[in-house]
């Protein structure tokens, strides 16, 4: 047997409040960041989305480091070090200097330790 179908009353929705155009005529509008700018803050996001290379980030803010320090410190082939740090150098997140055959690599400004911080100490936070 099949049930019969019942049809579902549904209260029409009454404002709360009115917010219509006309009310927020007067409102002063902030200027919208370009959409090229947004795209490329995006990327660096998802650049500093992933786990690993946010530790790096993290550990970059304390001290400048060459890849077979971080290799040897997070425990990971050179080569999956190197291919994260070339990330987040394409992104601009981190500068490199050549000292004979080592390169060392640093966070590559301000911003981008003010952004690791911040984001460590948000996620630090009880949101609940």
């Amino acid at each position: 047997k099949t049930k019969p179908k019942t049809k579902i009353k549904r209260k029409k929705a009454v404002p709360v409040d009115d917010c219509s155009s006309s009310r927020h005529a007067g409102k002063k509008k902030k200027k919208l960041t370009d959409s090229v700018i947004l795209e490329r803050a995006a990327e660096i996001f998802r650049a500093i989305g992933d786990t690993p290379r946010l530790r790096m980030l993290e550990r970059l803010a304390s001290d400048e480091c060459c890849v077979t320090e971080l290799a040897e410190e997070f425990e990971e082939e050179i080569s999956t070090i190197s291919q994260r740090l070339r990330l987040l150098r394409r992104e601009n997140l981190v500068k490199r200097r050549r000292d004979g055959k080592h390169f060392f690599y640093r966070l590559a400004d301000e911003h981008v330790f003010n952004l690791i911080q911040t984001v460590i100490e948000h996620a630090n936070e009880d949101h609940r």
